[in-house]
């Protein structure tokens, strides 16, 4: 009895911790009114650790049932207005909120620039929240930006996070995140083309969070959309040949770009190389 006991304790605290995405903001600069801008959420049982702040990211957090009070790690793939255009909201509407901590943001060259202009930015409402009467927790203000290299970044008992480099047109620095948990492996690609440092960061994962566009959409555009979006962007025949080489657990498309095209023929173009689960992301899905 007793080592049935200890047996069923293990397995209880085991499914605490399990890693889960929560997909806060599947959309592009399009403004889609059911997508909100790029969020992911990696949740290792109640720590939230979120990857770019989209619009509306903290909205659908809260939808997504995350407390205020966990909205303390960030993590910046590049500094792209989709990506980041939720920033101030990240930073100032959960410490009204709830946050009792600081705020810690890691990302590319250049954020913590960016993070020093938000601040000076909201510099008299900061000023008024935290003398005047509203009761207010300082700790939840402060912001602790950190411009991060390609390695290891972050660790704490429930996750390892590592950056690495991506391919995204003229960005000089753009990265994407590999989570180690425990019973997991999650990789969140960013914006990206083909890479193989992506390649290689995501061999073993679990879960690939990655962004894509339609091949059939994009023949109909424009020669200078088509110039743009095969340097910055991932095709969906390349990106099933890359789950063909890796073969994730499971392929989550995010940050989608149909060009038009039905969901139908992106994940037809995927399958035409990738047997494997593939889920096309809509904001609030879960994927364990």
């Amino acid at each position: 009895m007793v080592r049935f006991a200890w047996a069923f304790l293990l397995l209880a605290a085991a499914q605490a911790q399990d890693a889960r995405v929560i997909l806060l903001g599947t959309g592009t600069p399009n403004p889609e009114p059911d997508r909100m801008g790029p969020a992911v959420a990696v949740v290792v049982g109640e720590a939230a650790y979120v990857v770019d702040c989209g619009p509306g990211v903290v909205r659908r957090a809260a939808q997504a049932g995350i407390p205020m009070k966990q909205l303390t790690r960030l993590f910046i793939t590049h500094l792209h207005s989709d990506h980041t255009a939720g920033y101030p909201d990240f930073l100032f509407t959960p410490a009204v909120t709830g946050r009792l901590s600081p705020l810690e943001v890691y990302g590319p060259p250049g954020l913590r620039a960016m993070t020093s202009h938000i601040l000076q930015a909201w510099r008299e409402d900061m000023d008024i929240r935290l003398k005047d009467l509203e009761p207010a927790e300082p700790k939840a203000y402060a912001v602790r930006a950190h411009d991060v290299k390609p390695g290891e970044i972050y660790r704490d008992a429930r996750v390892r996070v590592i950056a690495f480099p991506v391919n995204h047109g003229a960005w000089k620095h753009a990265y994407g995140y590999r989570f180690e948990t425990p019973g997991k492996v999650i990789v969140i690609s960013g914006d990206t083309t083909l890479s193989a440092s992506l390649e290689k960061a995501a061999a073993g994962a679990d879960i690939l969070v990655h962004e894509v566009y339609c091949r059939k959409g994009w023949e109909q555009r424009t020669p200078e959309w088509r110039r743009y979006h095969a340097a910055y962007h991932t095709s969906a025949p390349d990106l099933g040949q890359l789950a063909a080489r890796l073969r994730p657990g499971k392929l989550v498309l995010y940050h989608q770009l149909p060009m038009g095209q039905p969901p139908q023929q992106m994940l037809k173009e995927i399958q035409d190389h990738f047997q494997g689960q593939v889920v096309y992301g809509k904001d609030l899905d879960v994927i364990r």
